[in-house]
């Protein structure tokens, strides 16, 4: 009787661990720093106030303590097993003005387009 007892909950434990499926990890979606759009970089205009930058931009993540005339936005988005980016761009001011920018995106009237060929002209 003990022996079909043992029989009995062995099968009951194999039942109920085959019948719940092993949880996942559930990994998390990690987003730091400031949101940079090409938006935002198509807004920006030398000549700007830190205030007007600050209102398209947001403020700045980490600030220079040795140079306030510049700004370092830095966006890191990390989606575990599939994604992993940063953009970081660093914007410059001269006069306490926008003088300009670099990073890893450009306006849109920057961007390099593919070669077209040019129409002759007539005369």
């Amino acid at each position: 009787m003990s022996r079909t007892l043992v029989y009995l909950v062995a099968l009951g434990l194999a039942v109920a661990v085959s019948s719940c499926a092993l949880p996942r990890v559930y990994k998390v979606t990690i987003q730091q720093g400031n949101v940079i759009t090409q938006k935002m970089v198509d807004d920006l205009k030398p000549g700007m106030t830190p205030e007007q930058v600050a209102f398209i931009m947001g403020e700045p993540v980490m600030r220079n303590p040795f140079d306030e005339n510049r700004w370092d936005y830095v966006y890191t988005l990390r989606v575990p097993g599939r994604v992993e980016r940063q953009i970081t761009m660093s914007l410059f001011f001269t006069d306490g003005v926008l003088s300009h920018f670099i990073g890893d995106m450009a306006p849109s009237d920057q961007l390099v387009e593919p070669d077209t060929p040019e129409l002759a002209s007539s005369e």
